[in-house]
């Protein structure tokens, strides 16, 4: 059997009639989001959301978010991102038990076939990210226990630099390499999955890949340039699908939203004309 993970990230889920930035409303996006999973052929065994899944923090915001996540019935789990507050996360999610009751939000479970391991990066009141040696060592102790199984490692701030110059300034900003070192040192470690970045970017890391997940709202603009000014686009938003099927973990990048098709290649077995 095929064990489906989905990915969301970087909702930034604002109280009802509050934009974010004062210029977007980003439910709607998420709304088409949840269709869009609600639609895949192959159902999804659980649903993980890496981070910033609020603007601010606060309990309107995050009962918002609870309404906007109803339709999805299957298993859901939820990291705080940098625009998230722990203890508000777990008062307003009080049935998401793996949230804990104190200190950093990080947990292990199983789906399907694949371990989630959730580190937490998270520096309260600040943008950047952080791991520092007790949360890392909360990791080393989970994949030396999990030795055997594929593991999809998830956190918020990517453990990379992106060349976005603005992002990469709050970035992880310290325990990249300790990180890097310890993915190594366990080959079963199938993805870094990460949030943050608002775009979808795929880097070589510590033997595996780490990756980031698109918006369902916004984009981070493009800019590789070192100076590259801080900015947000409409670009098409989307998720990511991490299929596990016994080898290795597949990735796909699936667009928000509604188009043509599908249509047939082929009409009775021939080409169409």
């Amino acid at each position: 059997m095929t064990t489906f993970l989905v990915q969301l990230s970087d909702l930034h889920i604002r109280e009802p009639g509050r934009l974010a930035y004062g210029r977007l409303d980003t439910a709607p996006y998420l709304q088409r989001a949840v269709q869009s999973i609600l639609r895949l052929k192959q159902q999804p065994d659980a649903v993980v959301i890496t981070g910033d899944l609020s603007d601010f923090g606060r309990a309107a915001e995050y009962a918002h978010l609870e309404e906007l996540l109803a339709p999805l019935s299957m298993p859901l789990y939820l990291m705080p991102g940098n625009h998230d507050d722990r203890e508000q996360l777990r008062r307003s999610f009080p049935g998401h038990a793996y949230l804990g009751t104190e200190g950093f939000v990080q947990f292990a479970v199983k789906i399907g076939d694949l371990r989630l391991l959730a580190l937490d990066t998270c520096v309260p009141g600040q943008s950047h990210g952080t791991l520092c040696e007790q949360r890392l060592a909360w990791l080393e102790t989970q994949l030396d226990l999990y030795r055997g199984e594929p593991v999809v490692v998830a956190m918020h701030h990517p453990p990379f630099e992106t060349l976005i110059g603005h992002m990469d300034e709050i970035g992880l900003l310290e325990g990249a390499e300790a990180l890097e070192a310890l993915i190594a040192r366990h080959p079963k470690v199938e993805r870094v999955i990460c949030g943050h970045l608002h775009r979808a970017i795929d880097v070589r890391f510590g033997g595996s890949i780490a990756s980031t997940a698109p918006s369902p709202a916004h984009q981070v603009a493009l800019d590789l340039a070192p100076d590259a000014s801080s900015a947000w686009m409409l670009e098409p938003p989307g998720f990511r699908v991490h299929a596990w099927a016994g080898e290795r973990l597949v990735t796909h990048l699936v667009p928000s939203g509604t188009f043509e098709g599908p249509y047939p290649f082929h009409d009775n077995g021939a080409l169409i004309d």
